[in-house]
């Protein structure tokens, strides 16, 4: 299908590609991948292949972004990448300007493979740095160094990428404010144009939550965490960083497309095994199964589970997704479409959230104050519908 220029009016929609492979398991990872790549050419075909089962599934809205995920997705070849983009051209109508970003791991980045990626169509790298501290990265179980990280940005820059983001994590233990602060400024000094932040989340099937139910591994603790994010906040803002959602800074410009969409609210297709998808009125999930997915795909059926979402449904995806954006919840929108007046039902309770300074109520729009993001699950889920 030709690619088309766009009008602001026109409904925009994004395609998510989980790779789910990795060539060792960080520690604290939960997300589905697999170290044994045997299977890849079979299941990048696979992919291929339900790109067009799914073809119907935005309904023939333009895609604006592509999302490359994992796992680790600069395990593929140029060719694979520009293979996939293919696939999704042929089935689906995407905008000339389309945002197609890679994650990319710091050991993956080489100028003849980033030359590869770029001639694929990438327009965009989402680089995994997670950290500048050695200690931290072998912690963390991560393949790279300090020094790597630090030279994948600098190489993807002299390989034509203007658009880089970097991913960093913290509220790690036994990681001082100290540390954490020259972590920021080393980031800020690569100068890329976005800054990915996330606090370290134990989850329960990885090695870290093996270490906590084995009481080898503690949380940090709250208050600390608190601090390495005013930190953060802080540090960047005084760089020129805007964060535009709670765990994503940009510059002027370079807010990630696909991941504020998701926010947003907007229409998501995901491909690969694993993959979640979104259309407004359902979403499903793939399994999460290399050779279970190769084999239904090319049989011929998606092996998604699907869950038709409800008015309550509805609503409260909306008010959890949009709160985390720096433009907040559109709350005359939820009365209009759903008949659902937040102001009505809780006045009580966002004049409370005033009075502590955790909401700004301009008019319908609710949005978050830096305080009110600390606690932006439980603001979000005070204000559901509840049936």
């Amino acid at each position: 299908m030709v690619e088309t220029h766009v009008s602001l009016k026109q409904s925009m929609a994004g395609i998510y590609l989980h790779i789910p492979f990795c060539k060792q398991a960080c520690h604290y990872c939960d997300f589905h991948f697999s170290t044994n790549t045997d299977l890849r050419t079979e299941l990048v075909r696979a992919m291929a292949e339900e790109i067009r089962l799914q073809q119907a599934y935005l309904s023939g809205e333009v895609v604006e972004t592509i999302y490359f995920g994992g796992g680790t997705p600069s395990i593929l070849t140029g060719d694979e990448v520009g293979f996939l983009l293919k696939a999704i051209r042929v089935t689906q109508e995407v905008s000339s300007g389309a945002e197609i970003t890679l994650e990319a791991n710091p050991e993956d980045v080489t100028s003849e493979k980033l030359t590869d990626l770029r001639s694929a169509g990438v327009t965009r790298l989402s680089i995994g740095v997670q950290s500048f501290d050695d200690d931290v990265l072998r912690y963390f179980n991560r393949a790279h160094s300090a020094e790597t990280a630090t030279r994948s940005v600098e190489v993807a820059r002299a390989a034509g990428f203007d658009n880089l983001s970097i991913d960093l994590i913290y509220a790690v233990p036994g990681m001082s404010n100290h540390a954490w602060q020259k972590n920021i400024e080393q980031a800020i000094a690569l100068r890329t144009q976005h800054i990915s932040a996330y606090t370290l989340t134990i989850e329960e099937k990885t090695a870290f939550g093996k270490w906590f139910k084995q009481g080898k591994l503690l949380p940090v603790d709250e208050k600390v965490a608190a601090e390495q994010v005013e930190l953060l906040v802080t540090l960047l803002a005084s760089s020129g960083f805007r964060q535009y959602e709670i765990s994503n800074f940009s510059l002027p410009g370079y807010e990630s497309r696909h991941n504020l969409a998701y926010w947003e609210g907007k229409k998501y297709l995901g491909i690969g095994p694993s993959a979640h998808s979104f259309n407004h009125v359902s979403r499903q999930h793939n399994v999460a199964n290399n050779h279970l997915y190769v084999r239904a795909v090319m049989g011929g059926t998606v092996p998604a589970d699907k869950e038709t979402l409800s008015k309550e449904d509805q609503i409260n995806e909306y008010i959890l997704t949009t709160l985390r954006t720096s433009a907040g919840c559109d709350l005359q929108m939820l009365k209009s479409n759903f008949g659902y007046d937040v102001l009505a039902l809780h006045s009580r309770y966002l004049e409370e959230l005033q009075k502590q300074k955790l909401i700004i109520l301009n008019n319908s729009q609710l949005q978050l104050t830096q305080s009110g993001r600390l606690l932006a699950d439980k603001i979000s889920s005070d204000l559901f519908l509840v049936a």
